[in-house]
């Protein structure tokens, strides 16, 4: 056949040909179908049947006629023509020769699939479609569900058209690109039966910081295009490289996304399919067994490992995948590079940062964070197509959704609020793209915000992003790391927010002196543990009700827990890999337990929670054990199911030696031995008793961390929540300094590490000095306190 390739017989080679998406279908299909990489078999209708079919229909005249004087920045006239040319291209008549070689092939594609008539995606191929430093996505048309030659026709035709849809014109006419030098390919594949099951995308790196060692998956139910047109929030899911690779099974974290609604196939041959509601229970669920999970993060990384190779360069990829509810397996449709964070330095640091902190009820909404940046402007909430035109330079773009035709407008866009999608959809790349920060699956953005309004979108705290009435300042830094100079000692860091970790890794720091767990309980958990172990002891009802919602995807609450904490950790841990990270056991006292759901039927009223039941004291008693054991588990997951062994576990609050031996006993007993594959114990320093019996408690552990605001409070005799003492709350009292030296001498006698992970050095630069001085092995840091930190060390320099 002269315009049909099979994509079995076609190679990165023929980009010139078949355009970008066919040619590395063909490429997949030749060098990966031995690794157990599944793609569904189809044909590309070369770019010379596009120039042919011009030319027969004599087009290129009318076309050219069109173009000529075209203002690219009328969004009204760029519609009319883009509208126009579409029109002329689509209505024209398929050459016999031509519509005969795609109906024959699209018969002998049926055959193989032992069909009369094979369901069909006929997607878009453009000849210059991606660059290394320029990718925008959705510029073409996609037909899914197509069935019989003459609706594969008509939808080639379309799909022809498509190259002159307004996106694709404007990305032409600012790259530099002749309109016609640019030639389309068509893609007819055979079909995922998806709608029976699930699909969606992935890519083999963190969208938002650029992270390299992970996989990022987005899931729905149904066809695929549901999550690229920002139609619902999807499932997402992150699978760590290196671990991954060793044989471990790293699923780092898993998000429930609401997935209202699903898009299958009908029985129109004029809408070959259509949106239709997911069911509650069905909402409730991960579109994805952890199995399968894993499965398709192996399948990305070869794809990820194999164009890197290929180009001798590393070439983080976005992959299309979907699984096949017939047969239960898993396919990969498409992959194209990702050029966003392929192209940026890894050297410079910046950060974006409000001048003062927020009062909450300034809080309009809440979604999904794009871009890690901060952006005030006019709020323009845009309903329909009608309403786009009226978007100002520096407005802030408030929707539904976006439509990739609205990429002229969004450039000129300060920054982008959607109420549905996910990380992958539609407005979450093009923003990427625009370098423009975004929230995405805000919910109720477009009720919630007025259009007029002054607001601030804030992507700088993580993965969740706020949406602020009125101007918020806020300050921009960068920093090149290679102009900072080394610490004096090993410089680590706190952190709590594993949403955070991937921005915070990028540090120059050793690694964590602390990770609590705290966060992960209170904001992803929220339940008390032991109402996860005794859920029938739960009275209210209306809290019985929040625990059962919150556990309904998992298949037991105790396994909820463990998996949610698990998780949590496992992306500190990966975000720091292979540096060491010390994870300390959860320090919550009572009024802080009794917060969580189902806490008040637990926890005991004292006093003074400071002083009581808390730290080493709890884990070892009757009252809390059992809870304790699942914080365990959770530990023995993330370093023997996970890989990370990087983790070392901290005891927060020993009192005594013999509380220390009996907690070190209990971590063995729930599944954490001392140097079981090279576990690390480390104890927090802050009562007087751990410095005085720094030589008993040095059998049980392998490092120490000084706790200075405990260690104060202890020191001192003052309650450090009293605001009456604040002015006699000082880690800067010699009495205090004595003791950090004697537990920095007494670690030392033992032949063991101390560091010191208190607010203290992040506070004072001076006692940091001091600890320096006095021979202190690590200084662990508050994120923001870092930089700070050692440029102080370069200017003394």
């Amino acid at each position: 056949m002269r315009y049909i390739k099979w994509f079995n017989r076609l190679r990165m080679r023929d980009v010139p040909q078949v355009g970008g998406k066919n040619a590395s279908l063909g490429e997949m299909i030749s060098a990966l179908q031995s690794q157990g990489i599944v793609i569904p078999n189809g044909f590309a209708v070369t770019a010379d049947a596009y120039r042919y079919y011009l030319e027969y229909n004599d087009l290129l005249p009318k076309m050219r006629a069109l173009l000529k004087g075209l203002n690219p920045k009328s969004i009204k006239e760029l519609q009319r023509v883009g509208r126009a040319l579409r029109s002329l291209i689509a209505s024209g008549d398929m050459p016999k020769d031509l519509g005969d070689e795609i109906t024959a092939a699209y018969r002998e594609l049926s055959k193989s699939y032992k069909q009369k008539a094979s369901d069909v995606a006929v997607r878009s191929s453009a000849t210059a479609e991606d660059l290394p430093t320029a990718s925008f996505a959705g510029q073409q048309e996609t037909f899914l569900n197509i069935k019989g030659d003459k609706a594969l026709i008509e939808a080639c035709k379309k799909c022809m058209a498509s190259l002159f849809t307004d996106r694709a014109i404007i990305y032409r006419i600012e790259h530099g690109f002749d309109h016609f030098q640019v030639a389309l390919s068509v893609g007819v594949q055979k079909m995922i039966r998806s709608d029976k099951a699930a699909s969606g995308v992935a890519f083999s790196l963190d969208t938002e910081t650029g992270f390299k060692e992970v996989i990022m998956i987005d899931a729905a139910f149904g066809l695929g295009e549901s999550i690229v047109k920002g139609l619902v929030n999807p499932d997402e899911y992150f699978v760590f490289k290196p671990t991954l690779e060793k044989g471990y099974d790293p699923i780092i974290k898993k998000r429930l996304g609401s997935k209202k609604i699903k898009i299958i196939y009908s029985s129109s041959s004029r809408h070959p399919t259509k949106q239709v509601a997911v069911s509650k229970k069905e909402q409730h669920q991960f579109t994805l067994r952890d199995d399968e999970v894993l499965e398709l993060a192996r399948m990305v990384n070869k794809i990820d490992n194999y164009y890197s190779s290929l180009n001798k360069r590393w070439m983080p990829m976005d992959v299309e995948w979907a699984k096949d509810g017939v047969d239960g397996k898993l396919y990969i449709l498409q992959a194209r590079p990702e050029t966003v964070h392929a192209q940026r330095s890894g050297t410079i640091f910046k950060t974006y940062r409000l001048k003062k902190s927020v009062d909450p009820k300034k809080i309009l909404t809440t979604g999904q964070s794009i871009g890690q940046q901060i952006a005030s402007g006019t709020a323009r909430v845009v309903r329909s197509v009608k309403d786009i035109k009226k978007v100002q330079k520096g407005d802030i773009i408030v929707t539904t959704m976006t439509d990739p035709d609205w990429v002229p407008v969004m450039k000129r866009s300060a920054g982008i609020v959607t109420d549905l999608g996910g990380r992958t959809c539609h407005a979450a790349i093009v923003s990427r793209e625009l370098d423009r920060p975004a929230i995405v699956g805000a919910k109720d953005a477009t009720k919630r915000i007025k259009n007029g309004q002054q607001i601030t979108i804030d992507c700088s705290q993580g993965a969740k992003g706020f949406v602020y009435e009125g101007a918020i300042p806020f300050e921009i830094k960068e920093t090149d790391f290679k102009k900072l100079p080394k610490a004096p000692v090993d410089l680590m860091v706190n952190i709590a927010n594993p949403d955070n970790a991937f921005t915070v890794g990028q540090l120059p720091v050793a690694g964590v002196g602390l990770a609590r767990i705290e966060f992960i309980i209170t904001n992803e958990i929220k339940i008390h543990p032991m109402a996860l172990l005794r859920p029938k002891s739960i009275k209210n009802k209306k809290v019985k009700q929040q625990i059962e919602d919150l556990t309904a995807a998992y298949p037991s609450k105790q396994q909820f827990f463990v998996d949610t904490l698990s998780q949590g950790i496992g992306m500190i841990a990966a975000a720091f890999y292979p540096r060491p990270v010390i994870v300390r056991l959860s320090d919550f006292k009572t009024n802080e337990y009794r917060n969580l759901l189902g806490g008040d039927q637990f926890e005991i009223e004292e006093a003074n929670p400071m002083l009581g039941f808390r730290g080493a004291s709890r884990y070892t008693h009757e009252l809390y054990q059992d809870a304790f054991c699942l914080e365990v588990a959770a530990l023995a997951k993330v370093r023997e199911g996970m890989g990370f062994d990087n983790v070392m576990v901290m005891l927060p609050f020993v009192r005594t030696v013999d509380e220390a031996k009996r907690v070190v006993d209990l971590l063995a007993h729930c599944g954490l031995r001392r140097y079981q594959k090279g576990l690390k114990l480390v104890m927090m320093t802050e009562i007087p008793s751990n410095v005085v019996m720094m030589d008993e408690f040095a059998r049980y552990f392998d490092g120490f961390s000084i706790g200075s605001n405990d260690l104060t409070q202890l020191t001192l005799g003052v309650d450090r929540d009293s605001a009456t003492l604040a002015n006699l709350f000082d880690e800067r009292d010699p009495a205090v300094k004595k003791m950090m030296v004697m537990a920095i001498e007494g670690a030392h006698r033992n032949k063991k590490f101390i560091g010191i992970c208190g607010q203290a050095p992040s506070d004072y630069p001076e006692l940091a000095d001091f600890l320096i001085k006095n021979g202190i092995d690590s200084i662990s840091l508050n994120p923001d306190s870092v930089l700070p930190f050692l440029l102080r060390y370069k200017r003394r320099k």
